[in-house]
């Protein structure tokens, strides 16, 4: 996802890692087969076995069309009856948002399916993985995601929120552990269960019997930034001055006062500190770094996924999250985490290290070869489900 990641970076100090690809070259695999996110009945987006992201337009009056994706613009050639088609270089595995740009105006691409990404809806790609079987659509037995639309008290208004319940929710009587599971910058609560496949994964890992099944409620934690008369500096967010002080407070109290007790209320849930869970994605994991550490009593399971980390001058402020805390999981992509280093209030892994070795249970893990995009966050959630709730 290195468009949204751009728009990440510059908001909230987390990584991007975005390297710009190069033009493509004249070369090109002809084996290119429709993507996974192209819509039913169309030809294009397709993919190829290098990873190059192929669209086609027809726009006979357009005088420039591009592809605008991973932070780089493609031209498009026109054949003689209007149809313009042309290729990316090679992606990273994964799902990418894109768009094209045609005389100037960025529009969707209407043949792929649309995801809400970099603040709007719009076109995505999926670049198939080598370990994508993970989140892969199994014969299993599968969960559901529930579309919850509750009032919130402390905003006076609707809202809403998705719940995946687990397999076999629907025939037993047991309760059930819960993650609170947030998106990151520009995108909202459809994101975990549209690009993030957060059910899917779920749905393998309980087949495989390799975790406890509990319940994920995804809600939407957007916060808009204060207008800034200057850019913030990459030193001044090192420093810790961005985001401002109070930024995560109004989700915190949503989440606290409407969110927790409606999912308790609705859903048969084991309503105890030690079977609650929070963690993120890049804003969402800086939410979940704020809003734990202010509220230990409330959590027991901490993952952090490409949204900075917890140093010991931290845990100082917060003396309680040392005892309560059963577990703070920290990962980042290779490739974010080795070109922003000097973004991150220091090194993640090392921070890490120092709390497990100051008594809290922690767990780093690396993504390989990816960047601040969505393959990261998947190999994240399938990393840190089977850790929690033990």
């Amino acid at each position: 996802m290195k468009y949204q990641s751009l728009a990440i970076a510059v908001l909230f100090m987390a990584t991007t890692g975005v390297s710009l690809a190069q033009k493509t070259p004249t070369t090109v695999i002809e084996d290119f087969k429709i993507s996974a996110t192209t819509q039913q009945g169309k030809q294009y987006p397709q993919v190829n076995s290098e990873g190059r992201v192929r669209v086609q337009i027809t726009a006979p009056e357009a005088l420039k069309v591009q592809l605008d994706i991973g932070a780089v613009k493609y031209d498009l050639k026109k054949d003689d009856k209007g149809v313009w088609t042309g290729e990316s270089a090679p992606q990273d595995e994964g799902f990418h948002y894109y768009q094209l740009n045609i005389d100037g105006a960025s529009v969707p691409d209407p043949g792929s399916m649309y995801y809400y990404g970099a603040s709007r809806w719009g076109s995505g790609i999926e670049v198939p993985a080598k370990d994508q079987d993970f989140y892969a659509l199994k014969n299993v037995t599968h969960g559901e995601v529930r579309e919850q639309i509750y009032f919130s008290k402390s905003n006076n208004n609707m809202r809403r929120c998705f719940v995946y319940t687990p397999p076999g929710y629907n025939k037993d009587n047991k309760r059930y552990p819960v993650l609170y599971l947030q998106h990151g910058s520009g995108e909202n609560e459809t994101g975990w269960s549209g690009q993030g496949h957060a059910n899917l994964i779920m749905d393998n890992l309980i087949a495989e019997g390799k975790t406890t099944p509990f319940i994920i409620v995804m809600d939407n934690g957007t916060w808009t930034p204060p207008a800034q008369s200057a850019p913030v500096s990459q030193a001044d967010r090192a420093k810790g001055n961005w985001p401002p002080k109070g930024w995560a407070d109004a989700f915190a109290k949503t989440l606290l006062e409407d969110i927790i007790p409606m999912v308790d209320s609705n859903y048969r849930t084991l309503a105890d500190q030690s079977h609650r869970a929070m963690a993120g994605l890049s804003m969402g994991g800086m939410q979940t770094r704020v809003i734990t550490l202010a509220n230990p009593t409330i959590f027991a399971y901490v993952g952090m996924f490409s949204g900075g980390s917890i140093n010991l001058d931290d845990i100082k402020t917060a003396p309680a999250f040392k005892e309560k805390t059963k577990l703070l999981f920290v990962s980042y992509g290779s490739r974010e985490l080795d070109n922003r280093r000097d973004v991150l209030r220091g090194d993640p892994k090392v921070n890490t290290e120092s709390l497990n070795q100051a008594g809290i249970k922690t767990h780093f893990y690396i993504s390989p070869l990816t960047a601040h995009e969505w393959q990261t966050w998947r190999r994240s959630l399938h990393a840190f489900a089977p850790l929690i709730f033990k």
